[in-house]
């Protein structure tokens, strides 16, 4: 994949912001044993509390038991299959329970399930809404401060919180969201499929834009050992496929063009059905698009699956895109190797913001694969942009 280059202006700066994490992140990672004494006895986690929201999500709020500093951080989750049962989803950070973690440095913690699973973005940016005002009848009193992190689909419900509700919140942090241009992360997921169709034709059943019941309910059974079957048989293609999709990879690691394939399909499969549904059609076209980077070009543009986007769907994805323009701190947070939410879109919403919104890279391939010291890090920025602000 390639990825633009900063310009010199934004490489100083990126450069500055790194090593501002460096230092945070060596308080935590370098010592844990002393930053853990630290905040035990400063902080006790207190029991979580589970409840109910307005519109129907699950909410958990936790508070200290003592050493509260009154502030609250909410947590905002990433993609669920829509076939999954409503619950509070990607609470660990590494080997960190999430809501311990924020407690035993002080913070009261919240999260909620929202009130569905699949594409959830502007309902998410809502039910966060309604967490936050949740919040005081739990804790007993309202919070000096609140921070909103979130990752994977929880990077854009906070990137958007912070743009349209940010009377609502003191800051935010977005991990590997697809800020830079949702309908250009519908397009990358689709083209992905019928690429892989192109180059591993009879391995998947149905067409692109409505995926069959048979591939969602066998797709660790049947459908995983038949994808991994067909790269292993024809490692040409599947480099190919790599290319042409424009994903990225591990360099020198081929495990890793299995794993960019299984992760990009798993949101082809489980994402494609869901998403048509709630945005009125089919939000997915590749009308018009050259594809590159096979052996012959002309015979891959010729063969591959042409689909046309839906027209409703086009107008339903605009609420979906971002403005650049958060009306609170915010600091974003990706890694460079990114195979489910490409790192373009950091450079994309770069260029919505005109650079005023500090974007950390993480040189490492993987899907939100950040260290704990790293989120702590980019954390600690945020609430040094806070405390700068006048």
């Amino acid at each position: 994949m390639n990825i633009p280059r900063p310009s010199e202006r934004r490489r100083t700066r990126l450069l500055a912001t790194l090593v501002t994490v460096v230092v945070l992140s060596l308080q935590f990672a370098i010592a844990p044993s002393s930053a853990a004494a630290r905040t035990e006895s400063a902080a006790v986690p207190g029991a979580c509390v589970e409840g109910t929201l307005p519109h129907g999500a699950l909410s958990m709020i936790c508070v200290p038991a003592s050493g509260w500093n009154g502030d609250l951080m909410v947590w905002a989750h990433g993609y669920v299959a829509f076939n999954q049962p409503l619950g509070f989803y990607h609470l660990a950070l590494g080997d960190l329970s999430l809501p311990t973690f924020a407690q035993s440095l002080g913070f009261a913690f919240a999260t909620t399930s929202y009130r569905q699973n699949g594409l959830a973005i502007i309902e998410g940016v809502d039910d966060i809404a309604e967490l936050i005002a949740a919040f005081p009848a739990s804790s007993g009193q309202a919070a000096s401060h609140v921070y909103l992190v979130g990752a994977s689909e929880g990077g854009i419900v906070a990137t958007l919180f912070a743009e349209r509700k940010a009377d609502l919140i003191t800051g935010a942090l977005a991990l590997c969201g697809p800020i830079g241009d949702f309908t250009g992360q519908i397009d990358y997921v689709g083209d992905f499929l019928v690429l892989f169709d192109y180059f591993f034709p009879a391995v998947l059943p149905g067409p692109p834009t409505q995926i069959p019941p048979e591939l969602i309910s066998g797709w660790d059974s049947v459908y995983v050992p038949r994808i991994r079957s067909a790269l292993a048989a024809d490692p040409n293609a599947a480099y190919l496929l790599i290319r042409t999709a424009r994903a990225a990879i591990e360099p020198g690691s081929s495990p890793s063009i299995e794993s960019t394939t299984l992760g990009v399909l798993w949101y082809s499969v489980f994402g494609t059905n869901d998403a048509a549904a709630k945005l009125g059609g089919n939000p997915y076209g590749n009308v018009g698009r050259w594809y590159s980077g096979s052996t012959n070009d002309l015979l891959l543009n010729l063969n591959v699956k042409r689909v046309a986007r839906s027209p409703g769907a086009l107008t339903a994805l605009a609420p979906y895109q971002t403005s650049g323009r958060p009306g609170v701190p915010l600091v974003t947070l990706h890694t460079t190797g990114d195979p489910i939410i490409p790192y373009w879109h950091e450079k994309l919403y770069a260029i919505k913001s005109g650079g005023s919104v500090p974007e950390i890279a993480v040189g490492r391939y993987g899907h939100c694969s950040f260290t704990p010291g790293e989120v702590v890090g980019a954390f600690g920025l945020l609430q040094q942009m806070i405390a700068a602000r006048p």
